[in-house]
């Protein structure tokens, strides 16, 4: 059946959404995780890590504001009910960005007795904002359930999803980093893989359990063929991480961007299950796509807006990781 224009309007700034929070969870969760990791390295070490994001994470923070934007002005129902469940994680959320950013500045501008101050400072916001989308996550996935069930599940997904912020900035560091600092970036990696993949599974698993509408999406047949690969692939995904991060000489022959690219394909994959478990639901259980969404002529009219905006945002995020590409130095970039 042909589907109208009115129709394939609001699937439109759903993909636009998916795709900026798909692509904020990505870029700002490796500076998340790069903040995580700050406390396990040395002084000089430290430096050189936050140079490693300097020119990129507020601009990052970039897909956060058009994802909640879109949510906003295309599909404002949806977005009361979200904000108003998620009230106080969101509110977590935005103290740890903005002590992040305090902390980002002040590090290098204050007196150096306050600089330790400053770091802790960093890893307290990376911490609490990270744990915040966590359980933002749980929460959302389980339809707002404030049972016990419900809120273990958002729980275990507060602590796992730093954990695979974690992973995704130690396969930063490998690849904007040199020497003692990129071998100890291997370590942290392989430190943290494990944990989080045993909590990815069972993540993967509790899910059906908090909705069991997951469960005729991914086990029916021939569904379950058909979505076979995604995780066989994440399998495949997370085993390439392994085989890099326990072969340093793999990593010194330059191939230690397997780290990043292959947990950002976990990120994706992921992302994709998650999507298509809920969809066509925008609140699971509560609210299709269609009926969260505004009037097609208010659409229409957001469309251009958004057709021109998304393009130089995606221009400029290119050009921004071009120009700053190459190996990180304190407060300097090759």
């Amino acid at each position: 059946m042909n589907m109208t224009w009115a129709e394939w309007l609001p699937l439109i700034f759903l993909a636009v959404m998916g795709l900026s929070l798909l692509a904020y969870v990505v870029l700002d969760g490796y500076d998340l995780g790069v903040g995580l990791l700050l406390p396990l390295a040395d002084d000089a070490q430290k430096d050189i890590m936050i140079a490693s994001i300097g020119p990129f994470w507020d601009a990052n923070e970039t897909w956060l504001v058009l994802g909640v934007g879109v949510l906003l002005v295309a599909f404002p129902f949806a977005h009361g009910l979200v904000l108003q469940a998620l009230y106080l994680p969101v509110a977590v959320m935005l103290i740890g960005l903005i002590l992040r950013g305090v902390a980002f500045d002040f590090r290098v501008k204050a007196p150096l007795a306050y600089k330790a101050f400053w770091n802790r400072a960093f890893f307290a916001g990376s911490l609490l904002a990270s744990s915040a989308q966590g359980w933002m996550l749980g929460s959302y996935i389980t339809g707002f359930d404030k049972g016990l069930l419900g809120l273990a599940f958002s729980l275990g997904i507060a602590l796992t999803l730093p954990a695979a912020y974690t992973l995704l900035g130690a396969g930063w560091l490998i690849m904007k980093a040199e020497g003692e600092l990129q071998e100890r970036a291997v370590q942290w990696a392989r430190r943290v893989l494990w944990p989080m993949g045993f909590a990815l599974v069972a993540i993967s698993a509790a899910t059906p359990l908090v909705n069991p509408a997951v469960i005729d999406k991914w086990f029916g047949f021939p569904e379950v063929f058909a979505l076979l690969p995604v995780p066989l692939s994440c399998a495949v995904a997370f085993f390439a991480v392994r085989w890099v991060v326990t072969h340093p000489d793999v990593v010194k022959a330059g191939y230690g961007w397997v780290v990043f690219v292959a947990t950002v394909l976990i990120f994706v994959l992921a992302f994709f299950g998650l999507s298509y478990s809920i969809y066509p639901d925008i609140v699971i259980g509560q609210m299709t796509v269609w009926e969260a969404a505004i009037a097609t002529e208010s659409l229409t009219v957001i469309f251009v807006g958004v057709a021109i905006t998304l393009p130089v945002i995606i221009g400029y995020t290119i050009f921004m990781y071009r120009v700053f590409w190459g190996k990180a130095r304190a407060l300097t970039y090759g």
